[in-house]
């Protein structure tokens, strides 16, 4: 790696140089070969020559030294050569791995390198995918949907089911699409056919839905087949509520975005997902919470053992309470939202051991519903079943972070200024603050931040992806956090 963030400006005009000549080999390889590339994690995708620059100096937190545009380009310009099929490839993994090598072929190092999707190609039809709902999670799902399926094209967003609340129903979802108060602008341009009921969104077509329950729509009436349908309503979270989409023609399965009840598989992308069979039809993505701490409790627990623990969560409040004072089914919450601190219940701590059978009866958990609109924190207090140095277990998350397969599931950060806001947007399930951290003996505290809309989302399209046979093969592989 040969940066020197010492260099002045004409070093800084060759590296924006260099990083200009790698936007049409991005491009190139994405439009050609269906392959998305990289830096230490950090997509380049539609970006900039800055936002390269940027991406190869992020590289410091994972080596310690800054990569170079003069490292990836010849990268870059020796993928073009090679016959690969579709993936996701870490241009600063193999500028590492190569420099560790010590080959002096970067052709051949990459050829063996790649090899499982050299010649692989890149054709295959894409999986329909349904949103039943499209409140705060729905909208976000379709956002994330409709950029993967420009970068990707495994999954793509065939129809949106809602209730017909008036006759400008579809502009006004359209509008909410567009707009968002915390996420902000949609990515991208969005028409709305009101004849046909079709929402256009950066070319691809969406077709609305009119519905009252789930049973009576035939999907095969819209070109819409075999699809996965999305439930984020939270109206029916059990099999029987559930299996009602299954009587719909065209579906063939559901996955809920809440907690399910009873035999339900509750899933977390990277902790549990290779529990999936071919014939689960009806899946559940768990809860924001529970995708926020259960990769973190996960990794602790394998390495120090958890005898027992309180989780406490700081919640931004949600849709399901009183913007001011009024009546309520449940308790506290109906209390102004944005004016209180509201003492709930969360069913998190328990519904780790869905996913995690080992944490059964180990864990307890309260909420705090916070008068802010999105990012919540979790703070886990541990029993551990040995003594635990507060450094060691910071630099243990860090590498996790950032060598490990759940590096899409945790992520480390170590800043004095940072607050909540700063993670709108997160597409991590949880980011541990390490500052935070206490360690006295065997008893550990950790502070997990985690986007409960955003990087939920996220979590629930790597599901999708999961069912559909077509999330991207990530190259170079990564070590299991027990290697590190």
């Amino acid at each position: 790696m040969t940066a020197n963030p010492e260099l002045g400006h004409a070093d800084w005009n060759e590296r924006l140089e260099r990083a200009q000549k790698m936007i049409p080999l991005i491009h190139q390889l994405h439009n050609e070969k269906n392959v998305v590339t990289s830096v230490f994690g950090r997509l380049l995708v539609g970006v900039t020559d800055i936002d390269i620059i940027k991406a190869n100096k992020y590289a410091r937190r994972v080596t310690g030294s800054q990569l170079s545009t003069a490292d990836t380009l010849p990268v870059l310009e020796a993928l073009t050569e090679l016959d690969l099929g579709s993936a996701s490839l870490d241009l600063g993994r193999l500028v590492q791995g190569f420099e560790e090598s010590g080959e002096s072929d970067l052709k051949a190092y990459l050829e063996k390198e790649l090899e499982e999707v050299i010649g692989t190609g890149k054709d295959r039809e894409p999986v329909d995918v349904v949103l039943y709902g499209f409140g705060r999670i729905g909208r976000l799902l379709a956002r994330i949907l409709i950029a993967r399926e420009a970068t990707y094209g495994g999954v793509r967003l065939r129809g949106i089911v809602v209730r017909k609340k008036g006759e400008d129903d579809i502009y006004k979802r359209a509008s909410l699409l567009r707009r968002d108060s915390v996420h902000g602008a949609f990515a991208g341009t969005i028409d709305v056919d009101p004849e046909k009921e079709i929402i256009w969104a950066n070319g691809s077509k969406i077709q609305m839905i009119y519905a009252g329950n789930p049973a009576e729509i035939d999907y095969t009436a819209y070109g819409i087949d075999n699809a996965i349908v999305v439930d984020n309503t939270g109206v029916w979270r059990d099999r029987a509520g559930l299996e009602q989409h299954l009587q719909s023609k065209g579906v063939a399965r559901v996955l809920l975005t809440a907690p399910g009840k009873g035999d339900l598989k509750n899933i977390v992308y990277g902790i549990n997902h290779g529990d999936i069979a071919a014939e689960d039809k009806i899946l559940s993505a768990a809860s924001c919470t529970t995708n926020g701490i259960t990769p973190v409790l996960k990794v602790i627990n394998d390495r120090y053992g958890v005898v027992h623990g309180h989780v406490e969560t700081a919640h931004s409040f949600t849709n399901d309470q009183n913007l001011i004072d009024n009546f309520h089914k449940g308790d506290r919450r109906g209390r102004a939202a944005g004016l209180n601190m509201v003492l709930t219940e969360t069913g998190a701590a328990k519904a780790v051991s869905k996913a995690l059978p080992e944490f059964e009866g180990k864990l307890t958990g309260n909420a705090i519903r916070v008068p802010t609109p999105d990012v919540s924190m979790a703070v886990l207090n541990l029993e551990l079943e040995k003594e635990v140095d507060r450094d060691e277990v910071n630099n243990f998350l860090r590498d996790v972070s950032l060598h490990s397969d759940l590096r899409q599931q945790i992520s480390y950060i170590a800043s004095p200024e940072v607050v909540s806001s700063d993670f709108v947007g997160s597409t991590h399930a949880g980011v541990v603050d390490g500052l935070a951290t206490i360690a006295s003996g065997k008893h550990l505290v950790l502070y997990v931040w985690y986007d409960n809309e955003f990087g939920y989302s996220n979590q629930v399209i790597r599901i999708v992806e999961e069912l559909a046979g077509a999330r991207p093969v990530v190259l170079p592989r990564r070590v299991s956090p027990e290697s590190l």
